[in-house]
């Protein structure tokens, strides 16, 4: 074992200890210099990185722009290095976080869950510039955790009976006609207590950079609420972890219980220069009626949009009971809470490590770059919340401890079957955590769809069958849309109108779903 200067000196010591695979013995007091083992700090950003080489693989933190090194890299585009394997939850924006390396030309292969808003990015891959590995948010935060805890597989539920499953996923386009010219392996299953299961392989990488909030000069590491994130796992499956903090302190100045990753894992260490923090998606609280621009107001298809939102969030919110965990989607989920029933009190978890969410900042004052909710949108917390790593938020999520997950789709079938990720070869914004989530309803957790009933073309989104590729087999509950509530019976897949609409009558609902349902004696009034 190799022996770290602890602060203090203890003269005349006898000590035997290990190093590369031979014995000494010393009776040498301990040193308070820096120890060998101690990580290198820099002062240049560029020095830090500069010895990555093409074609290496790099885990970056981060979850959108919260959290993540800007300063490395920035650094990274400066040393010019090409071919890279990006592991990050997703693309950042055009022109900042890992976008930057995506416009630079300097990514060959993304490693993500999401897509999102990177325009670039999102031409780049269906134009087959760049290869993309799209995988569940919960699978890389655990495949992430395994690689630095030495594990090189493990089995999760998440996406059983989905394309990530049966292979297929696209990873690279033809640059001339848009076909598929890579794409995603089978995945090996197995039984285990009757339930399904996939095989995923762990990741390492040859470098991770990684951003905290403050760090000793051993390399111990704290970080600041929802910047937490990624950091943890992504620097410890590193091969050389280097780190990027707001604040470098001496040894003994961090309490040890409020260490979050331990200098163990930590190669180098840099004090970033400066920050910009930038907000992805500045979203203030106001009433749900306020959000709507003078514009929309304007338009008779847009105030009846509006009003149809308004409907299904009502209703949705009758779903909350007292004491419940909750995971919103963005969207009409998340409008959904301000229609919370008076003396109902729930505990919001989301995706990227809160738990105890409250409402949207006030005031741009009041917004924290290091607070945001899984839609990179500013939020506050509540009395009581807590602040954790994607790997541990996922844990609760795949451990049924949410008692209830409520997001959007693009279809979903009589049978509870979703799709919310990816229109072939149109749209692919990556699954994120949802497939994560409605994968814990086989352990309890209620999956309540909210979503308009049709599309934009009139095209019914409750269908026999869904066309588009699944986000989870036979998950969904519940489905609640602008015209009525149906019960999905996921066990002999049989879906029931059990609620409808003001206005609506049976008849509309038949025209406009693509399925055969059952009508429950008595139909209720939709709340």
């Amino acid at each position: 074992m190799a022996y770290r200067s602890v602060g203090r000196s203890f003269a005349g010591w006898a000590v035997q200890h290990r190093f590369r695979g031979n014995i000494y013995r010393s009776s040498a007091p301990f040193s308070t210099s820096t120890s060998l083992f101690d990580p290198q700090i820099f002062t240049d950003p560029v020095e830090a990185v500069k010895d990555i080489p093409n074609g290496a693989r790099v885990l970056v933190g981060g979850f959108g722009l919260c959290g993540i090194p800007e300063n490395l890299l920035a650094a990274l585009v400066e040393t010019g290095v090409k071919d890279l394997t990006v592991v990050s939850d997703n693309g950042g924006v055009d022109d900042f976080g890992t976008g930057i390396l995506l416009q630079s030309r300097q990514v060959k292969r993304m490693i993500c869950s999401y897509v999102g808003g990177n325009k670039e990015f999102m031409r780049q891959f269906l134009r087959g510039e760049v290869e993309v590995e799209l995988t569940p948010q919960g699978t890389l935060a655990e495949k992430l955790r395994a690689g630095g805890a030495g594990i090189p597989a493990f089995f999760t539920a998440t996406a059983v009976g989905t394309v990530v499953h049966s292979g297929g996923v696209p990873i690279k386009y033809s640059p001339t006609d848009k076909s598929v010219t890579e794409s995603s392996a089978t995945r090996e299953s197995r039984l285990f207590n009757g339930r399904e299961y996939i095989l995923e392989e762990a990741i390492t990488g040859d470098f991770a950079l990684i951003k905290a909030y403050k760090a000793d000069k051993q390399g111990n590491l704290m970080f600041r609420k929802a910047a937490r994130n990624f950091n943890p796992p992504m620097c410890r499956a590193g091969k050389i972890a280097i780190v990027e903090a707001e604040e470098i302190v001496e040894v003994g100045q961090l309490d040890p219980e409020a260490i979050h990753v331990p200098g163990i894992y930590v190669d180098r260490l840099i004090k970033g220069p400066k920050y910009e923090k930038r907000l992805q998606k500045l979203k203030l609280s106001r009433p749900p009626e306020a959000s709507v621009s003078p514009e929309k107001l304007a338009s008779p298809d847009k105030i009846m949009e509006e009003v149809e939102r308004e409907r299904i969030a009502r209703r949705a919110a009758k779903e909350f009971k007292s004491g419940m965990y909750i995971n919103l989607g963005i969207g009409i989920p998340e409008l959904s809470m301000y229609y919370l029933p008076e003396n109902v009190q729930v505990h919001i978890q989301t995706e990227n490590g809160i738990l105890g969410l409250g409402p949207f900042p006030a005031t741009q004052e009041q917004a924290d770059a290091d607070v945001i909710n899984p839609g990179k949108e500013t939020v506050t917390v509540l009395p009581g919340a807590s602040f954790f790593s994607s790997d541990d938020s996922f844990a609760m999520i795949r451990g049924g401890h949410i008692d209830l997950t409520m997001l959007g789709a693009l279809q979903v079938s009589k049978k509870g079957d979703i799709a919310s990720w990816m229109v072939p070869g149109k749209l692919v914004k990556g699954m994120g955590g949802a497939m994560d989530l409605v994968s814990a309803s086989a352990v309890g957790t209620k999956v309540v769809v909210t979503m308009k009933h049709t599309t934009a073309r009139g095209e019914p989104k409750i269908l026999d069958e869904c066309a588009f590729p699944l986000t989870g087999k036979g998950v969904v509950d519940l489905i609640i849309t602008e015209k009525c509530v149906f019960k999905v019976d996921r066990e002999t897949g049989k879906l029931t109108l059990t609620e409808i609409a003001e206005g609506i009558d049976v008849a509309d609902v038949v025209a406009t779903t693509d399925c055969v349902f059952e009508v429950a004696s008595p139909i209720l009034p939709m709340a």
